[in-house]
């Protein structure tokens, strides 16, 4: 078994984006299953573009992305991505979109088909703070979410994918008031977690 497990770049003032750093951080091997690390671009479009040359490459069977979402406590995994674009600040490439839909034919959301509940309970069960979450935002990281479950609807059957968000590193908050943060190795533990629950 194949698992693709995908980080993003930085964004938005940040020098570093922790979901890829902690993605680095993961064994090579969870459960038996082959880990494939990437990173992609904070960019509407393209990085559907990107998740779908790595889909067809890798062939993977799992596709678990991660992204940050600073100010949350907790890893999220998330149940849902909505069929929306909208943001308040630019993506890297400077795109601000204002509420345009992802896909003008697809459906209004699509539900991650991996286990959500069983990755959060293996990821508490290891120490790491973890919630579901029932909203990805609409910025990039929901972009990748429903593009990649709409690609794999539409094009690679059989195939499931998700997305956990991830809180940001203690560094990242030194100038950050009451931010809540948490280290990076703890959030590699939790994608691993959750990666084992995925395949398992």
């Amino acid at each position: 078994m194949k698992v693709l497990l995908t980080g993003f770049q930085p964004f938005g003032g940040e020098t570093v984006n922790p979901s890829y750093e902690a993605v680095k951080l993961v064994p090579d091997t969870v459960a038996g299953a082959e880990i494939i690390k990437a990173e992609l671009p904070v960019v509407f479009g393209a990085v559907i573009e990107e998740i779908e040359k790595l889909i067809e490459s890798c062939n993977p069977d799992i596709i678990l992305c991660a992204g940050q979402a600073g100010g949350r406590a907790s890893m999220s995994v998330e149940r849902v991505g909505i069929n929306c674009d909208d943001s308040d600040i630019p993506d890297n490439a400077g795109f601000k979109p204002d509420g345009a839909p992802i896909a003008k034919d697809g459906p209004a959301a699509y539900f991650s088909d991996l286990p959500v509940k069983a990755m959060v309970a293996n990821m508490k069960k290891q120490g790491v703070p973890a919630e579901i979450s029932n909203t990805a935002g609409t910025y990039v990281c929901n972009h990748l979410l429903y593009g990649c479950l709409h690609l794999l609807a539409a094009k690679h059957p059989g195939r499931r994918a998700g997305f956990i968000h991830v809180p940001y590193t203690p560094e990242q908050v030194l100038e950050k008031r009451n931010v809540a943060s948490m280290p990076l190795e703890l959030i590699a533990k939790g994608l691993e977690a959750a990666v084992e629950a995925a395949v398992t």
